[in-house]
């Protein structure tokens, strides 16, 4: 039984671990030392967040010969200044924000105050969660295409894609159940493999065509005849823009999981330099890779590859790049890369479960709208994966069916952050800057409300992402309200030593719980008096009031602040936290740390119905405050002999 009992306990410690501080705590000192202890090589780590970017060289060009037909390339182009000079800078402006991995959600959140910036901050992750749920979905459903249109495949899997893109997923968590670290090893050898073949597939073709020059110039009279010069050209490029947008994915992934990236030794929690310029190497880099990568692409399959195959049911369709390698490399090292492009497609929602195993962990428990337990790796790594298994068995593995909800996740977390850029420019009054980054913010914002008119399934899904996210979060906040959300408690110099003081006389030390009106010398003499007489105080008993007022009530957990004061001969202490149940209990532990007998505290009762002192005291941080400062006392010293007292009058 023994031995039973300790491998469950070994179990759960391992199981609910957590690989790195993802709590967002109060107050950290910032010339504490990062903690670096499980980061790795920036390089490395773009090969984790980029393995969703590069997967995308597998459809990229395809989609853009669908979208532009042959002017793919020159809005290809577009894409990649675009990439350049609007995703790169707006999110090496969020990797200086936000170091610690809180993304442009921070950002946002900072802008705003109290419940909007938490209902704000929600809503995002609802559309966070449908842009990495559906990548890994989406991701799993394009390799299990893949392995089905494989000749040597194809009789095995069909009518068994659900099945096969199941265990594609359970593969994924299963190595982030293993660890960051091994994650990250698997995406290094993935990338490394499929980016050099692609680097092989891409020059073969582009010789090709340097080998055919009348291709470039049929190409170019073509174009210039339908669009009349080579304006209009660029003028019909920008307008299919929409259809291409989702080649940027995979920025916010990078500034996500900043946390994994190794910054310089010196670093500090209040100056992480090293991170932030490593980060900005890793966003850089996968860029300008993707930009020239994606250009060549383009070039090589919109020349090489006649019209008809991208269409569907056509040999390039969703996979142009293996149509070329197949055609110029022979079908050894096409089979090759093909073996390749299923593996990355099949990691590629790598990116998007370390997305979540980030966010997630940052802010749902900080707010308490999430179980404690869901900032470890582990725990959380399961119900993703059941989630995505859910997302799978409903659309049946299809990818056409889950495009939308992808496009429609992806484009809302990329407008939000360059909106947040923006704005937070703006409020600083770089003028110019704001003025920049508005312009990008109002070509994402086109982009989306194109996205969403063309298929607006996508924005019912992620906002029913976003409904779930809101009854759990406010299910949980709810039943963790009474948790004594507290990590510390501060006395001043003042209200320590009358504490001190207080204990000295005749113990248990009262307190008097009070709500002050005008302050006056008059008020706190009928206080005092009403609650000696109501509950028969002794005379010579040491009485201190406690006043409770509330910081910020949308937050779940800070530092409670104590203060002192004199009214004439009565002692007050003022402390000051999230809710006015929970500051109270906070005080009454730490001084019952500190005396001989527990405390005890006096109250009167609300005349309020309970219904209302609820929706109070989960709003406002107010309500009926005795039985609920009795229930955080309870959960917080389940030694009732130990446990400060409460008298209701």
């Amino acid at each position: 039984m023994s031995t039973t009992a300790g491998t469950k306990t070994r179990f759960l410690h391992w199981f609910l671990a957590r690989e790195q501080d993802q709590s967002g705590g109060h107050r950290a000192d910032p010339n504490t030392p990062l903690d670096q202890t499980h980061a790795k090589a920036w390089f490395a780590v773009m090969c984790l967040t980029g393995v969703d970017y590069f997967s995308t060289l597998g459809y990229q060009p395809g989609i853009a010969a669908i979208a532009a037909g042959r002017l793919a390339p020159v809005a290809t182009l577009v894409l990649v200044l675009i990439t350049l000079f609007g995703a790169l800078p707006m999110y090496r402006r969020v990797a200086e924000e936000s170091p610690n991995g809180d993304g442009s959600l921070s950002m946002l959140e900072r802008l705003l105050t109290y419940w909007p910036s938490k209902i704000l901050v929600l809503s995002l992750i609802g559309f966070i969660a449908t842009g990495f749920i559906f990548t890994m979905t989406l991701s799993a459903a394009d390799a299990t295409a893949h392995m089905v249109e494989n000749p040597l495949l194809k009789d095995a899997l069909t009518g068994h894609q659900v099945v096969v893109t199941l265990l594609l997923l359970t593969l994924l968590a299963a190595v982030f159940l293993k660890g960051f670290s091994e994650a990250i090893g698997v995406a290094v050898v993935l990338v490394a493999a499929y980016l050099g073949l692609s680097v092989v597939v891409i020059t073969r073709g582009l010789l090709e065509v340097l080998h055919h020059p009348e291709l470039v110039s049929n190409w170019s009279a073509a174009a210039v005849q339908e669009n009349g010069n080579w304006l209009g050209v660029f003028g019909a490029a920008m307008l299919v823009f929409p259809a291409l947008a989702l080649g940027l994915s995979g920025f916010e992934t990078g500034v996500l999981v900043m946390p994994q990236v190794r910054g310089a030794n010196s670093d500090t929690q209040g100056n992480p330099a090293g991170r932030i310029r490593n980060t900005k190497k890793l966003l850089a880099t996968a860029a300008l890779m993707m930009s020239v990568l994606l250009i060549g692409s383009s070039i090589a399959t919109t020349l090489l590859i006649p019209p008809a195959e991208f269409q569907p049911g056509g040999e390039a369709n969703g996979r142009a790049l293996a149509y070329v390698a197949h055609a110029l490399l022979g079908e050894g090292f096409g089979t090759a890369y093909d073996i390749a492009t299923i593996a990355i497609l099949w990691f590629a929602g790598a990116s998007a479960m370390a997305g979540l195993l980030n966010v997630v962990p940052r802010y749902l428990p900080r707010f308490g709208m999430a179980p404690d337990w869901s900032r470890g790796l582990r725990p959380l790594a399961v119900v993703i994966w059941a989630i995505a298994c859910t997302v799978t068995i409903i659309f049946n593995a299809s990818v056409d069916d889950q495009a939308a909800a992808y496009a429609t996740g992806v484009l809302a977390l990329m407008t939000s952050a360059a909106v947040a850029v923006a704005l937070t420019e703006l409020r600083r009054r770089r003028m110019v800057v704001g003025i920049y980054f508005s312009v990008i913010s109002a070509i994402f914002i086109y982009t989306f409300i194109q996205n969403v008119l063309t298929q607006p399934g996508g924005l019912w899904i992620a906002l029913l992402f976003v409904a779930a996210i809101m009854v759990v979060s406010v299910w949980s906040r709810a039943n963790r309200s009474t948790e004594l959300r507290v990590p510390e408690v501060n006395f001043d110099d003042d209200a320590r030593r009358m504490v001190h003081d207080a204990l000295q006389q005749e113990q248990p030390l009262r307190f008097i719980a009070h709500k002050r009106h005008t302050g006056t010398l008059d008020e706190y003499d009928a206080k005092a008096l009403e609650v000696r007489l109501d509950n028969h105080i002794p005379r010579g008993a040491a009485v201190v009031f406690l006043e409770a007022t509330i910081s910020d009530a949308s937050d779940f957990e800070a530092p409670v602040d104590v203060t002192a004061r004199r009214v004439g001969r009565h002692r007050v202490l003022q402390a000051r936290g999230t809710a006015v149940p929970n500051v109270i209990a906070a005080v009454l532990l730490e001084v019952n740390k500190q005396a001989s007998e527990p405390p005890h505290c006096y109250f009167e009762w609300s005349e309020r119905s309970p219904g209302q002192n609820m929706l109070r005291f989960l709003v406002s941080g107010e309500g009926d405050t005795p039985p609920l400062v009795h229930e955080v006392l309870r959960k917080a010293e389940p030694e009732e002999r130990w446990r400060p007292q409460l008298h209701v009058g």
